[in-house]
């Protein structure tokens, strides 16, 4: 009994999401208009990981919360990540990364950063829509992540995006030990 219910589960439930996924997460590389502004989107790849490092220290004071290797593997997980990049004159300018969970059906925020320079243009509030939009393709619940308590300019973007509160992780990040603010969207009941 438990063979036919897992081979029935497999075939209706794993295929369609695995279509979806294809379905969804196959971006094609293309021009978007930002606030007036033309950008390129794209997929992140390997070769993008130098110039995300660059946004990495120009945005957190010289560090990188993140190395090479870090991206490395998360860029070369295919089937349950997803990292956009965005261009401007052939310069990467900004990027976002998330995790996807089917089986709690959370696509997780970890990373989003935009170069100083583009910042306050809308970037980062079009990427964060951006990976909603394909969470709610995907037919997510949720969108989550965690953002410094300190950061009161990224907690005011994800607030007027629809994200609230939802509880501390203490120490959460490794280079100062501050507080991360874990937030989330209902993507079931925002339209």
């Amino acid at each position: 009994m438990w063979k036919n219910f897992k081979n029935w589960f497999q075939k209706n439930f794993y295929n369609k999401q695995a279509q979806l996924r294809d379905r969804y997460l196959d971006i094609k590389n293309h021009d978007v208009e930002i606030n007036g502004t033309e950008y390129f989107l794209a997929k992140a790849m390997i070769p993008d990981i130098p110039e995300i490092l660059g946004i990495e220290r120009a945005v957190y004071g010289g560090q990188t919360p993140w190395d090479e290797r870090a991206f490395r593997t998360e860029l070369m997980r295919k089937n349950d990540r997803l990292y956009l990049v965005l261009r401007r004159n052939d310069w990467l300018v900004a990027f976002i990364g998330c995790s996807l969970n089917d089986h709690t059906r959370d696509c997780h925020i970890t990373n989003v950063a935009v170069a100083p320079t583009f910042q306050n243009h809308g970037l980062g509030y079009f990427l964060v829509n951006t990976i909603i939009k394909k969470a709610r393709q995907l037919r997510y619940d949720k969108v989550t992540l965690e953002v410094r308590v300190s950061n009161n300019h990224a907690q005011k973007l994800y607030r007027d995006i629809g994200f609230v509160d939802n509880g501390y992780k203490k120490d959460y990040y490794f280079n100062d030990r501050e507080d991360a603010l874990n937030m989330v969207l209902d993507i079931t009941k925002v339209g």
